[in-house]
């Protein structure tokens, strides 16, 4: 009779508790996951992560997103430690006609251009912010009516081990 009249079912604190630890680890993950250290261009391992996050006191929010959370937990560290979003890496592929007039309103997203080649279309390799894909992709979408292409390469710039896996 107690769910009727309250309308949801009473959460213990022990089961709360677990809930908050999960959902904690949970934001670890995507962080570690989606970052870099800036100067080495390596991911920090979650474990790192979870403990600066207990370093500046994060406290899960039970109502939001674990991937809101991380976004938040990611400008927080900001402030107090070497940490970024790692870069994806794009190729895209598109019409002479429209690559030209195209490649110059795509620039100021793109981070760094890898590689250019202009044969019968042109093809560029580069590295962006993953915060711009939605509109690097609408863009090459609407300008080419569909005849360009885009392709993620890999989802981060990360070097693993000394050197760079080609």
């Amino acid at each position: 009779a107690q769910i009727l009249s309250k309308g949801e079912l009473q959460v213990s604190d022990k089961e709360r508790h677990t809930q908050l630890e999960q959902m904690f680890r949970d934001i670890a993950t995507i962080v570690a996951d989606k970052c870099v250290n800036p100067e080495t261009k390596r991911p920090y391992t979650v474990i790192l992560i979870e403990r600066a996050m207990k370093d500046i006191h994060y406290s899960v929010k039970p109502n939001k997103s674990t991937k809101q959370q991380a976004l938040e937990v990611i400008r927080q560290l900001k402030e107090t430690m070497q940490i970024e979003r790692a870069h994806m890496r794009l190729r895209f592929i598109l019409p002479v006609k429209e690559g030209k007039k195209l490649k110059e309103r795509l620039k100021p997203l793109i981070k760094v251009i890898e590689s250019e080649d202009f044969h019968e279309q042109l093809e560029i390799v580069c590295l962006i912010d993953p915060g711009c894909f939605r509109e690097i992709d609408e863009l090459i979408r609407s300008e080419t009516k569909g005849k360009g292409t885009l392709e993620v390469l890999n989802l981060k710039d990360v070097e693993e081990g000394d050197e760079k896996l080609q």
